[in-house]
């Protein structure tokens, strides 16, 4: 006999299978790609999740976190009535009154830092904790998915690593690691009825008739009823069932809202950001490890004001109704939620034209949220000065964050990875390209 031959994702395509089937096949397909040291400590860690909130282009720390009321109309604009919360001492933007009401729950960090002011750079740096350089590095959501997914005993017949709805393109999410540990991204937009989720749901087929597609396939596929249980056979064979499953059985109804309650519909809210939330928490309570759900719009140069008064009253409601609603199951203390972007925006409005009121990058200082998982809630780590231009206590980069998402995760951030080219790295470094480490956030761990 011959070496087994593996199929490629071309050829369980021609097979007769939607690209759901490389999706549930990719643990198949990629499963001698890359053997990594995975040093992972003790499984007595608080987080089983991960939901990010990538507020894509940058939200601006002012307007949300880290208000500075007293810095004066050229700063605040009309946004200078912060609110106070549940916790005393903490204040937020006065556009997000419904987490103001569950601020007990969430830690909010003032000092985060990289002083870079280029989207590229700033995602690639805050998502993988290193300066760009001679290594392509994987993000949190691929290292997760690798040690707590693919290599860590993960089940579950979603991919360990999702993106709701497209990926950023900004970088290349797994780095090194190759295709295995990419996420995958559902496309579409769930508040449509039905969501259309690559490769799970077809646009214009109904149930009946992929059933009926399936009942053909099935009654045509001779050879596989002669050799399904002979060498790579019995792995396509599997993996197209598992395709179907996620087509036509139980797994792909985590992405269906149909059977959410109006009340837990009504919660979130009906935009498009709403119902990514409420599908993440769907996923993440089947238990899949990374979930990004990448939100756009935050890019605001022009209209900055215009375009806070649109987005900030749904996400306060949707991302409120996520935390209180995985508390109510929960869920919360294994998850962590954690908002960010790439970098702040500039605390003083640039009001000159071309701008009319909008806010640049920032990236000298800026703003975190996050919850859950073992972190500790109704917390401020660090502070910026009165015009929140410069962190001025307990500054935190990228890498301490992190190592701090690892570590209450169970991922060692000590552990290490090796190169294609050989060299091996570890998970999180003390510095990277000038970049000090301001060590954990055990205040709030």
């Amino acid at each position: 006999m011959g070496k087994k031959r593996k199929f490629s994702r071309r050829e369980f395509l021609k097979g007769g299978a939607l690209c759901a089937c490389s999706l549930a096949a990719r643990p198949l397909l990629f499963g001698d790609a890359q053997k990594q040291s995975t040093s992972v400590s003790p499984s007595k860690a608080p987080a089983k999740s991960v939901i990010q909130i990538w507020l894509w282009g940058g939200p601006s720390q002012i307007d949300t976190w880290d208000p500075k009321p007293n810095a004066g109309y050229d700063y605040c604009g009309p946004l200078n009535q912060p609110i106070q919360t549940n916790v005393d001492g903490l204040m937020i933007g006065q556009l997000m009154p419904m987490l103001a009401k569950c601020a007990d729950k969430y830690a909010v960090i003032r000092s985060m830092t990289h002083s870079q002011n280029a989207h590229e750079t700033g995602s690639y740096l805050v998502q993988t904790g290193r300066m760009p350089g001679r290594h392509v590095y994987p993000c949190l959501g691929a290292v997760v998915s690798k040690f707590k997914g693919y290599d860590g005993g993960y089940k579950g017949m979603i991919p360990p690593y999702i993106v709701l709805t497209q990926p950023q393109g900004r970088f290349s999410e797994a780095g090194f690691l190759g295709s295995k540990y990419k996420p995958f991204a559902t496309g579409s937009d769930p508040s449509r009825t039905p969501f259309e989720v690559e490769g799970i749901v077809a646009r214009g087929i109904d149930r009946s008739r992929q059933e009926a597609r399936k009942t053909l396939r099935d009654e045509l596929d001779t050879l596989k009823k002669a050799l399904a249980k002979q060498g790579s056979l019995a792995d396509s064979s599997r993996a197209l069932d598992e395709a179907y499953n996620l087509i036509l059985g139980d797994a792909g109804k985590v992405f269906d809202l149909s059977n959410e309650t109006p009340e837990i519909r009504e919660a979130y809210g009906r935009g498009k950001f709403a119902c990514s939330c409420l599908v993440a928490r769907r996923l993440v309570e089947s238990g899949v490890p990374y979930v990004t759900i990448n939100y756009n719009g935050w890019d605001t140069h022009k209209s900055h004001f215009q375009e806070m008064g649109k987005m900030l009253p749904a996400t306060d409601r949707a991302l409120a109704a996520l935390i209180c609603d995985l508390e109510k199951r929960g869920l919360l203390e294994s998850t962590i939620v954690w908002w960010s972007g790439e970098f702040g925006r500039t605390p003083r409005i640039q009001w000159e034209a071309p701008y009319f009121g909008g806010r640049g990058h920032w990236g000298d200082a800026f703003s975190f949220m996050v919850a859950g998982g073992g972190f500790k809630g109704g917390k401020i780590v660090g502070a910026t000065d009165e015009r929140a231009e410069k962190v001025v206590e307990r500054p935190v980069y990228p890498g301490d964050f992190i190592g701090s998402i690892y570590a209450q995760m169970g991922i060692d951030p000590n552990s290490t990875l090796t190169t294609p080219q050989g060299d091996v790295v570890k998970l999180i470094p003390e510095s990277e390209g000038g970049l000090p480490s301001g060590n954990l956030l055990k205040e709030i761990m």
